[in-house]
């Protein structure tokens, strides 16, 4: 649906689909003199207009939608999987919201396949039924700014945006005016009643090589990162049950958005219910830890990220190296707050000092996103430069796999390895063997680097 256009043929080559090209574009034609009286018209029209603020629009306050139930997994499986049967099962639960979906590509590639067969594709002649119809909820069309703003506009019902991570940039300046809007009204003691919804950002960097590096950009949760914290979460959950845990209070919140961005691809259970509901309370948890003296502190950011960091971690203890490894979903809630909402939006009271604990001086960050962002928005938890290592997207990129982006930005759990003998001020070969310290070094043959920590 998102790639056809409402013409039977080319109109260069098709007499037919010339003749309707000219019909109905001629009907957008104003002639000189109505233009001028609309002009009029609308200045007239101005004076004593109702601000924007005190349109009904603006002020639209849905009742809080009725919550599903929420089925946590043990098993591997991808994490778009819970934000497809709980919208299915939101929509379902509470008729009197309309649902709308933005969709700029493809919903059945993005796992979606669910709210695809629920909600349908909106279009003026249906093709199929199964998947299209006149009055479906998903709005799709290759034009990202369009499907969001649909989405947006949508006020009183009930919202959801999938798109491949690099393309959501297109959605950043009318995502920003609309936050911008809900500050502002928040400011002045009328906050914003519309209920929040997310949007997503899958097929994302770490896991899109097909088509090089046009489909490989981290900019949209880092830009995201930059607004204000209490106005749109920036969250990474790492598996299904993670994403899971954090959809309720998306579709409770007021005036807010959420940015999740997740994989599309099947990811091991890495969390329990009570941890998937403890990591979307925090913003953060500690995954495992083996006591010691000068304790490593490790901190990842992403799904795939933690992935590494897990394999790392498995060479640290063989190694006998204390570690803590902790797992940052929610950024904006430990960066230092830039005002006195943010301030309400950080993390608990003791959370940040619980999770990172002063005394544990080396600090080694592997984040989705470009390092230089993260450790600028994170700096209270990366205080000393010296004794804090950030690996990341390096721009680095192209038809690769997992491992291949991973080790062309730097970001692998041997890269983590490396970064770590070097806060300890010991030799690599100390943590990696020697063909895999070459092969950190780019003398030896990364694939060494593929199989078990």
């Amino acid at each position: 649906a998102a790639h056809n256009l409402p013409l039977p043929g080319n109109p260069s080559r098709d007499e037919q689909s010339r003749d309707l090209f000219n019909e109905y574009a001629a009907r957008l034609f104003v002639p000189q003199q109505e233009l001028v009286a609309s002009l009029a018209l609308f200045t007239r029209s101005r004076q004593g207009r109702e601000l924007e603020r005190d349109n009904p629009l603006a002020s639209r306050r849905p009742p809080a939608p009725t919550m599903p139930k929420l089925n946590y997994r043990d098993d591997a499986c991808s994490p778009m999987a819970a934000v497809d049967r709980f919208f299915v099962e939101l929509t379902a639960a509470n008729p009197a919201l309309r649902p709308r979906v933005g969709n700029p590509d493809e919903l059945a590639s993005n796992r979606l396949g669910g709210v695809l067969k629920a909600l349908k594709h909106r279009v003026i002649e249906p093709e199929s039924e199964l998947e299209a119809v006149v009055d479906g909820a998903i709005i799709t069309a290759l034009n990202e700014e369009a499907v969001v703003s649909a989405c947006l506009a949508n006020q009183g019902g009930l919202n959801l945006v999938a798109s491949y991570e690099a393309f959501c940039v297109k959605m950043l300046g009318v995502v920003r005016q609309s936050i911008i809007f809900s500050r502002q009204q928040k400011e002045i003691g009328r906050p914003a009643g519309w209920l929040g919804w997310p949007l997503i950002a899958t097929s994302h960097t770490w896991e899109n090589g097909k088509n090089q590096q046009s489909h490989q950009d981290t900019t949209f949760c880092e830009a995201l990162l930059g607004e204000m914290s209490d106005m749109v979460r920036v969250l990474f959950p790492a598996d299904h049950n993670s994403a899971l845990a954090l959809l309720p209070s998306i579709y409770q919140a007021r005036g807010e958005l959420a940015c999740l961005v997740m994989p599309k691809r099947d990811r091991p259970c890495y969390f329990d219910q009570a941890q998937a509901e403890q990591l979307a309370r925090d913003g953060a948890i500690v995954v495992e830890e083996q006591p010691g003296n000068e304790a490593l502190l490790l901190i990842a950011n992403g799904s795939y990220q933690l992935g590494e960091m897990l394999r790392a971690a498995k060479r640290l203890k063989e190694a006998d190296c204390a570690y803590r490894l902790v797992y940052l979903q929610e950024p904006g809630r430990f960066r230092g707050p830039r005002d006195h909402w943010e301030v309400e939006a950080r993390a608990s009271e003791g959370v940040a000092e619980r999770l990172f604990p002063d005394a544990m001086e080396m600090r080694v960050l592997l984040t989705h996103m470009r390092p230089e962002v993260a450790r600028g928005h994170l700096w209270p938890i990366l205080p000393d430069a010296r004794k804090c290592s950030a690996l990341g997207y390096r721009n680095r990129g192209g038809t690769l796999d997992e491992f291949g982006m991973q080790f062309a930005n730097r970001a692998s759990w041997a890269n983590v390895l490396a970064a770590c003998a070097r806060l300890r001020n010991v030799p690599r070969t100390a943590l990696l063997t020697r063909d895999e310290a070459a092969a950190v070094a780019g003398r030896g043959d990364p694939q060494i680097l593929r199989g078990d920590a």
